[in-house]
């Protein structure tokens, strides 16, 4: 399914002052990266130029632009697989400047929570993420509809505050 949804480097190009990330999938499919890290890779985070893609300078520039970047991620413990991969490969988020919190789905038991995972810039623009069962991405679709920004900050903001930080969660 095509998506009409400009790429998160331009919606994150455009954000002023925050922009949180909402995740609560124990699984996104697969890719290169995790495929390595299942056959025992492991990232040299010294050797920075290996590592580092565009979508961590797209963070980086928004950061350095004074833009807060948060990310939340709900998960199911004991955690999956890919979330061990996940949970590894975010030092690269952290050096980016991304500030990241994870949250076991057992404490959140009384929280309202989209069915989505989601982007929200600004508090006003809303990029849901829509993916298949087996976690592939399937599209993207965007939201400025106030109720539906209105729950998915509140969301994230009940989430965050319960959070772990990411150098304290350990799994």
């Amino acid at each position: 399914m095509q998506s009409n949804v400009p790429p998160f480097s331009e919606l994150l190009a455009n954000t002023r002052e925050s922009a949180v990330h909402l995740e609560m999938r124990d699984a996104y499919g697969t890719n290169p990266r995790l495929e390595a890290w299942q056959r025992g890779e492991r990232v040299d985070w010294s050797d920075r130029a290996s590592w580092w893609h565009p979508f961590h300078q797209t963070v980086a520039d928004a950061v350095a632009r004074g833009v807060v970047v948060r990310r939340a991620r709900v998960v199911s413990e004991p955690v999956s697989a890919y979330i061990r991969w996940e949970h590894d490969a975010t030092q690269g988020n952290i050096a980016a400047g991304e500030d990241v919190r994870w949250l076991p789905r057992s404490r959140a038991t009384g929280f309202l929570m989209p069915a989505n995972d989601f982007w929200l810039f600004d508090g006003n623009l809303l990029r849901v993420h829509h993916f298949a069962g087996d976690g592939r991405h399937v599209t993207d679709e965007l939201s400025t509809d106030a109720g539906t920004l209105e729950l998915c900050a509140s969301a994230f903001e009940t989430i965050w505050q319960h959070a772990t930080p990411h150098s304290e969660y350990t799994i």
